[in-house]
């Protein structure tokens, strides 16, 4: 018997470790952008480029397919972190991103949304605690599944010129002008979302959001 009662303590000693494991607080940092060779280099993949390029920073390998999503997990900052790249189209972000949030039980305010703002001047960032659409498809999905009380990142790739139009725009390519200042852009974001994970939203807020254009 008094093996028995060692070994059901044992038991219940590596349930309650392992619940304890699965309830540690952890972020999702979303990347929005459209799947496919194709769009890889489109403004409107921005989002994408971000995460990747946090992900390289941390060798965090994103190879595992799970909720519509490319998705690795690993520590930014002390922090458990899954980044994420949903694989439905722009549009249908949220069908993603909600499911990848319940399964990991991840609370709104720590779900990081990067994309890109039409309505912001390329090179400037904006980060914003919560709010709404703004006009994003990708962003409305995503409130659709999990309300507004999300933080998010938001990288601004300007108006098209001209008369034109935008889908046109949002779907071409970064040129070879564009890169460098799209290297700093993405710099910044990794740094960015590297003080939200450490010290909060409000303190990437008051040290990330600016255009670096006008800081050079």
């Amino acid at each position: 018997m008094s093996f028995l009662r060692k070994l059901f303590s044992r038991r219940a000693e590596l349930a309650e470790t392992f619940d304890k494991m699965n309830d540690a607080e952890r972020f999702l940092i979303v990347g929005l952008g459209n799947p496919g060779r194709k769009y890889r280099g489109n403004r409107h993949n921005i989002g994408f480029m971000a995460v990747d390029a946090l992900a390289a920073a941390y060798d965090i390998e994103s190879s595992k397919v799970q909720n519509k999503a490319i998705v690795g997990n690993g520590r930014i900052q002390n922090q458990n972190v899954i980044i994420a790249k949903p694989q439905t189209s722009m549009n249908l972000s949220g069908d993603s991103v909600g499911p990848l949030a319940h399964y990991y039980k991840v609370p709104p305010e720590n779900v990081l949304i990067v994309y890109d703002e039409l309505d912001l001047p390329f090179g400037t960032i904006r980060l914003r605690e919560n709010g709404g659409a703004g006009g994003h498809n990708g962003m409305r999905s995503i409130i659709n599944h999990l309300g507004q009380g999300f933080p998010r990142v938001r990288l601004g790739i300007g108006r098209p010129p001209g008369r034109m139009p935008v889908p046109a725009y949002v779907l071409q390519d970064f040129n070879e002008k564009d890169r460098p200042l799209l290297d700093e852009v993405l710099a910044e974001a990794v740094r960015a979302i590297e003080t939200y994970l450490s010290e909060g939203i409000q303190m990437a807020m008051s040290r990330h959001n600016g255009n670096l254009v006008n800081e050079e």
